[in-house]
């Protein structure tokens, strides 16, 4: 996901739901209408009358679901009463579900337009405080189901249609009956699951809060404090000594706090190990990936195969190195873009290229796409109190996507225009192909789509630069987000399996160790022995300022996701129709069966190192056009632009 990392709260009985990567609009089996003149007076701010009429009218509903809930109660001990009793305890608590959902996408979105609005938030606090009841209130499902046994439910299934949009969800939990508790385990399990967030919640309130960051001038005079989002902003400054003072200084700050960021850290761990011990798994990586029945080999291969290419992530640091004229690249020289691009992007305009974009996906993608974006489903421009980033929040299944965006009309808001409609894109067609029960796509296929959307858009922008300027632009900007969101990724992923195991073979996860831990894996990747990029140890303490590592094994499923999207391309690219027919399949399967299946349908193996090798092999061709491109004009366009915007990095 571009921009945004917010995960929705997490039901005990379906999926988590993220939100670039949820249910959508489209009823099932009903098709998108076909396409119309564009909206434009009104497709620049969201409607959300069509979820709700009014605020009263979304009170009212709050209140029936309150009433539905406590009504699932009266399904405990009779699921295995007949087919009918279960189908019929399966669909109230599917309704209610989707009813929780439509609340909870209302309140989220009128809060995100304006945080400083009171009510906005009560809203949103009361749509949250539903879901751990929801969560409490389904806990004897699962047990339940795996009581009735696989032989009575597989007969209930073939024999009976109305338990069709529920076969998948029956199946899975068969799956996992080793691994489900007894009603009241499982109950006391998802009570506990606020108390074992604590260390999650403690981190998060520490480097947000209550941290004193630090504040520095820069050398035009400008005092800046590096809290997140200043250090996100003024690394990438084009004074190299400006640069070296923020990292010296933010990663100073954490050298301060590294000690209870460890314990923090090592708290988390502890908690997935004890969940995945309580529930009989082997190892937190297990439990993770069990979820969506990923075989751990997928896991291992990524970081095998990455590890095993780091030479094409080197070459690229070299190349940045030469844009930037240093002599010794460290680690603050990675942040700077090596090449300005002035030049502006309306909404307007990302419709009409991404729609020229993405004519190699068919004409039934490009139909869809052109229809959707000139509805009233997006929030287009920044205002007062509104959310930063970029986001696609479609868990309302009975209407459609919403898409939030920041559009400040240059080419990243144009890229991010194009991915987040990959996301919306994903949620149309799986919306239009499934029930709400089958809809929900895993986190392991959500990058697909957008980063599909990506890589067209750059092919066509490199083909249609007017300057070799703009091209170099456009070559390092894919390259960087390749960096950040395969090798990186990647990076963290290995580290999380790295801290996972310390903790499952006894040892402790002190200070001193992660920043160990991290920084070796950090140095190789950077290419430290080797001369590439060098990184100094007080930068080790990056570990600390990674909130994925809090969230069990997620990271790793960015890098896949647009692993795969890069090998479905360049298979679009080459076999034609029949490509495009399985990119699109992938979309259209939604959750109706595991990702990993899904993929493998599509002749996409996770397991194997060839799917990753699609992106080594699309970086060196990158990396050959740049060099060309260098070679032939004597480095003049770089050191041109570089001397234009002053990088000061004598």
């Amino acid at each position: 996901m571009k921009k945004s990392d917010r995960a929705m709260p997490k039901p005990v009985l379906f999926s988590t739901l993220i939100l670039c990567f949820c249910f959508t609009s489209i009823s099932h089996g009903e098709p998108l209408p076909e396409p119309e003149a564009p909206k434009t007076a009104s497709t620049s701010t969201w409607d959300l009358s069509e979820l709700y009429p009014d605020v009263e009218s979304w009170n009212q509903h709050r209140l029936s679901i309150i009433d539905q809930i406590e009504t699932l109660d009266d399904c405990k001990g009779k699921l295995g009463d007949s087919w009918k009793t279960l189908a019929k305890c399966l669909n109230k608590t599917s309704d209610t579900y989707k009813n929780l959902l439509r609340l909870y996408v209302y309140a989220f979105l009128s809060k995100d337009t304006d945080l400083g609005n009171s009510e906005f938030m009560e809203r949103s606090s009361q749509s949250q405080a539903l879901w751990a009841r929801f969560g409490e209130a389904i806990s004897y499902m699962e047990p339940e189901i795996i009581g009735i046994g696989e032989r009575k439910l597989d007969k209930y299934i073939k024999k009976h249609p109305e338990l069709e949009d529920h076969d998948f969800y029956i199946r899975n939990t068969l799956r996992r009956a080793a691994h489900v508790l007894s009603p009241e385990e499982e109950r006391i399990l998802a009570a506990a699951s606020d108390a074992l967030e604590t260390a999650s919640n403690t981190y998060d309130v520490l480097t947000n809060a209550e941290i004193k960051w630090p504040e520095i001038t820069l050398s035009n005079g400008e005092k800046v404090t590096l809290n997140a989002s200043g250090y996100g902003k003024y690394r990438a400054a084009d004074s190299r000594e400006d640069r070296k003072k923020v990292f010296d200084a933010f990663w100073g700050t954490y050298q301060d706090y590294r000690q209870t960021l460890a314990v923090t850290l090592e708290g988390q761990v502890k908690s997935h190990v004890l969940t995945a011990r309580l529930r009989n798994y082997d190892s937190a990586l297990e439990q993770a990936l069990a979820s969506d029945n990923i075989p751990q080999q997928v896991y291992r291969t990524l970081v095998t195969t990455v590890n095993e290419n780091l030479d094409a992530l080197h070459r690229m640091l070299a190349l940045r190195q030469r844009m930037l004229g240093v002599e010794d690249s460290r680690y603050y020289d990675v942040y700077p873009a090596v090449i300005s691009l002035n030049k502006e992007y309306t909404l307007e305009d990302a419709k009409a290229i991404t729609q020229e974009a993405l004519k190699p996906l068919g004409e039934e993608y490009v139909d869809k796409f052109r229809y959707a974006i000139n509805q009233d489903w997006m929030h287009v421009y920044p205002s007062p109190g509104k959310r930063s980033g970029a986001y696609v929040m479609g868990a309302a299944y009975d209407v459609h996507p919403y898409m939030l965006l920041n559009h400040t009309d240059d080419i990243e808001s144009l890229s991010t225009f194009a991915h987040e409609w990959g996301h919306a894109m994903h949620s149309l067609l799986a919306n239009e192909s499934q029930p709400f029960t089958k809809a929900d796509y895993a986190t392991f296929i959500a990058e697909i789509a957008s980063t599909a959307n990506e890589v067209l858009l750059f092919d066509y922008l490199r083909a249609n630069a007017e300057t070799d300027q703009e091209k170099l632009y456009v070559l390092f900007k894919e390259l960087t987000q390749l960096r950040g969101t395969f090798f990186r990724q990647t990076q963290f992923a290995e580290f999380e399996l790295a801290i996972h195991e310390e903790v499952e073979n006894g040892g402790a996860l002190s200070a001193d160790k992660l920043s160990l831990m991290y920084g070796d894996i950090l140095k190789r990747y950077a290419g430290h022995d080797q001369g590439v990029l060098t990184i100094d140890d007080t930068y080790t303490v990056e570990w600390a300022y990674i909130p994925h590592f809090y969230r069990n094994f997620y990271v790793y499923q960015y890098a896949t996701s647009i692993s795969a999207a890069y090998y479905l391309v360049d298979q679009i690219k080459g076999d034609g129709e029949a490509a495009r027919q399985n990119f699109l399949n992938v979309l259209r399967a939604g959750g109706s069966d595991y990702p990993y299946n899904i993929l493998l349908r599509a002749g996409v193996d996770m397991a194997s190192p060839e799917v990753y090798q699609a992106i080594i092999h699309r970086m060196h061709q990158l990396m050959d056009e740049i060099e060309s491109i260098l070679d032939k004009t004597g480095d003049s366009v770089a050191y041109l632009d570089q001397a234009n915007r002053q990088h000061g990095n004598n």
